[in-house]
């Protein structure tokens, strides 16, 4: 398989339900958009698409359906991510198998591993396929941030670990990363409000998930960013910032699916428990920044 760069603008996109269901033919319909939308890439089975209510199987179902749909236009990142190394390790050779360009993995959530745990986590499941693996630290949701320490050891033993989404809320992680390996690492935003500032300081794009509302607007603003013309950027950045925050006034994809839905993109605003629809008080402040954004 050839290896394309993982930049820009990269969806992670959320899973359309119906009466409990995996909504397979909207999720062809959401790919449709996507690509129509000019994303550079697309990250089925993160938390965005509620990978942690899905089973194996329709988790292997959706790796399966993006990449049949994408065929080949775009790289298909699947998360392949689990507080289990050994159900990682398993996820990970299935979305191999299935296809998949790459393979996005979280840092173990709950069990708080150290970092000497997480070297040995992300080096095992590393041995399990020779394609691209985006680390992903978040340490609001998992308590535990990559160290910048071992993205170092990792890159040094494995080429093929070359990609972080970064989401730990700081531009000064960008330039640590960037400080300590240069353009050895490609540093993705994990948060849509932060892809500005990340760019300007050495990131090279965004896992999203405002695009799977907008993606025609991220991708501007991204290529914006990337060809130096920071004016032009920001004015998009300040136009959905208002939206970029309130996308998050609950948990995430709750408020975007709601939007979706709204916009005609999905047929129903459908989460899994324990996830639960969008509040009377989440619904007037997505409201309000959905027509400040227009």
């Amino acid at each position: 398989m050839k290896t394309r760069p993982l930049t820009g603008t990269i969806t992670a996109l959320v899973t359309p339900f119906s009466r409990g269901h995996v909504d397979l033919a909207g999720l062809k319909k959401l790919v449709k958009a996507q690509l129509r939308g000019g994303v550079d890439g697309l990250v089925p089975m993160g938390t965005t698409g509620e990978s942690p209510t899905l089973d194996h199987d329709e988790h292997l179902e959706v790796v399966q359906t993006v990449v049949e749909q994408v065929d080949g236009k775009v790289p298909v990142i699947a998360g392949a991510g689990s507080n289990s190394t050994r159900e990682a390790e398993a996820l990970t050779r299935r979305a191999h198998e299935a296809g998949a360009d790459a393979m996005l993995l979280v840092a173990p959530y709950y069990n708080k591993p150290s970092q000497p745990g997480l070297l040995a986590h992300f080096s095992r499941i590393a041995e399990c396929t020779d394609r691209p693996i985006v680390l992903y630290s978040i340490p609001s949701r998992c308590g535990i941030e990559i160290s910048v320490d071992v993205v170092t050891r990792l890159r040094a033993r494995y080429p093929h670990v070359c990609y972080i989404k970064e989401a730990g809320g700081t531009v000064d992680r960008v330039d640590q990363l960037k400080s300590a390996l240069g353009n050895d690492i490609t540093v993705l935003s994990g948060d849509d409000s932060l892809t500005l500032p990340f760019m300007a300081v050495g990131a090279e794009g965004v896992i999203s998930v405002a695009s799977n509302l907008l993606p025609k607007d991220i991708g501007r603003m991204v290529k914006a960013a990337a060809a130096n013309d920071f004016t032009r950027a920001a004015k998009i950045h300040r136009r959905l910032y208002p939206l970029f925050k309130a996308l998050f006034v609950e948990p995430n994809p709750v408020p975007v699916k709601w939007a979706m839905q709204r916009a005609g993109i999905i047929a129903t605003a459908d989460v899994r428990a324990p996830l639960c629809k969008l509040s009377a008080a989440g619904l007037k402040t997505l409201q309000a920044a959905l027509a400040a954004s227009t």
